[in-house]
């Protein structure tokens, strides 16, 4: 995917920037949904099954998913990239602007304090927990 522009800002935003994308990060990062049907119906926010296919793809092709190949009548299972870990961050620093500027509520509300309060140390060692989790052969 070619962005529209060289600006740095712009790629990124082109691959992230629209509100599914980054639910769906959100979901298999912090929930470890990492199958269509549980992205599907665990979905707060109640994401279409055509938006959320389409979703997949986009994520996919943009390297920042992989699917893995299911056989017939078998579900394919989402991993994360070491791309789609290297959001993780972005997903914080979202979640703590939004502890100042946005209304939340109970646990969602207390998870993102507790990013913000612990700091990069625990970003970091969840980020190599992800690694374990979606990069190496045995986390399938």
């Amino acid at each position: 995917m070619e962005p529209r522009s060289d600006c740095p800002i712009n790629a990124a935003v082109e691959v992230l920037g629209d509100r599914w994308s980054l639910l769906v990060l959100r979901d298999v990062i912090f929930s470890d949904r990492r199958y269509f049907r549980a992205l599907l119906t665990a979905s707060p926010e109640g994401i279409a099954s055509n938006i959320l296919a389409d979703r997949l793809v986009r994520l996919v092709e943009a390297g920042l998913l992989t699917r893995g190949t299911a056989a017939r009548g078998q579900r394919a299972q989402y991993s994360l990239t070491e791309a789609g870990i290297q959001t993780l961050p972005i997903l914080v620093a979202l979640g703590t602007w939004s502890l100042t500027w946005r209304p939340a509520t109970n646990d969602l509300y207390a998870r993102q304090q507790l990013l913000r309060d612990e700091g990069p140390a625990y970003i970091e060692a969840l980020m190599d927990d992800l690694r374990t989790r979606h990069l190496t052969p045995h986390s399938a």
